[in-house]
């Protein structure tokens, strides 16, 4: 496996997100990431990332247990990030990050990254001096390399690198679906980085499974290309771009791990079939008018929704409604994904979940579409 060609320390240009670990009655299942962290790392690979409240705080444990206790520190390379949720004062940051140590048990973090930046967001960093701060942390050696995560506009993402040239690496969305959309700009925040001489880290290459789970269609005319799963035409099209440093995928099973190191360990970028491929598949999800959540869950984090309403779940049955037409997403609505929790009429127009969402969605409104598919 040969270096990554802009952090030496990392091994190729795939990293294992710890967003979606496997899970069990609620908790992580600590032998199954065993087993997943091993064959990633026998594989060659070293990149793990991570943040404070993933899988509501257990994702920082988790790697402790089945990496930092298993392996010698050199043997991985982890990312961590200050997100907005945990802090409000300026004094707060660095027991936050002592915090973060110890859950994820080592002494420093490679990459420590500005989490989720947006305009909004951005400001509130800038008000609480948490770049200088972070940056401080890089001076005294216990973060290697600082850089920001970031769901925005290109504007807001040149406005942050021409304030700050002091970040070094910057983890964007990119994937096949979002590269040309108008609302995510993922193209134009790509073309950011490279004016900025930045380097790019990609996330949500698979859109949080959409790009693996195909409409039937798209699914056919991935297959008919005989060449590979359909995550590996997503993580290869991400991986494909000259300035991108690493593609992050959020595994959460064995197979998907095995599986994704297979074509990534020997990579080969995207070919000219392939990309025309991709923009067949792109016609279909458009023309589907699919809802483009990434089942991030930052809305839901914290039991924010006053009502209690799993608003990610709730649109990814409506997603498989529209793109299967199949009748048991209204049972799993009306079963499974509202029992113990509000339903989507049920709310109340309060806009918390588009205060935080990184795609900036329309919730409420969508909640509403929602609601008159399953709830007639």
């Amino acid at each position: 496996m040969d270096n990554n060609k802009f952090f030496p320390e990392i091994k190729g240009n795939f990293g294992f997100g710890c967003m979606r670990l496997p899970m069990a009655e609620g908790k992580v299942s600590l032998k199954e990431f065993c087993e997943m962290a091993d064959i990633f790392l026998d594989a060659g690979f070293n990149y793990f990332d991570t943040a404070h409240g993933y899988l509501d705080g257990q994702s920082e444990p988790a790697i402790r247990e089945c990496v930092s206790k298993r392996y010698s520190r050199e043997k991985f390379v982890l990312t961590d990030k200050l997100s907005t949720f945990h802090f409000n004062k300026n004094e707060e940051i660095f027991p936050l990050f002592e915090k973060q140590l110890r859950n994820a048990g080592v002494e420093y973090f490679d990459f420590y990254l500005m989490h989720a930046q947006d305009k909004r967001i951005y400001e509130k960093y800038k008000r609480l001096k948490a770049y200088e701060t972070a940056y401080k942390l890089k001076e005294k050696g216990i973060i290697r390399h600082f850089g920001i995560s970031f769901h925005d506009k290109a504007d807001v993402l040149d406005m942050i690198l021409t304030e700050h040239p002091e970040i070094e690496v910057v983890q964007i969305q990119l994937n096949y679906i979002d590269y040309e959309d108008a609302s995510v700009e993922s193209k134009k925040v790509y073309e950011v980085c490279e004016k900025h001489g930045k380097p790019a880290i990609a996330m949500e290459p698979v859109k949080g499974g959409s790009l693996v789970n195909l409409p039937p269609a798209a699914d056919q005319i991935l297959k008919e290309l005989k060449g590979g799963s359909n995550a590996s035409y997503a993580l290869r099209f991400a991986a494909s771009f000259p300035n991108m440093a690493m593609v992050i995928s959020g595994m959460s099973d064995i197979s998907q791990v095995k599986d994704n190191v297979s074509f990534m360990k020997d990579f080969k970028p995207i070919n000219h079939k392939e990309k025309e491929a991709i923009k067949k598949v792109c016609e279909i999800f458009r023309s589907q008018n699919l809802i483009p959540c990434t089942g991030c869950r930052y809305c839901v984090l914290d039991n924010d929704c006053p009502k209690d309403i799993q608003i990610p779940d709730l649109f990814a049955a409506l997603n498989a409604n529209n793109a299967f037409h199949s009748w048991n997403t209204e049972y799993y609505y009306n079963n499974v994904l509202t029992v113990g929790h509000g339903k989507a009429s049920d709310c109340i127009k309060c806009g918390k979940c588009e205060n935080i969402c990184p795609q900036h969605l329309e919730i409420r409104k969508l909640l509403t579409d929602v609601a008159k598919v399953f709830e007639n």
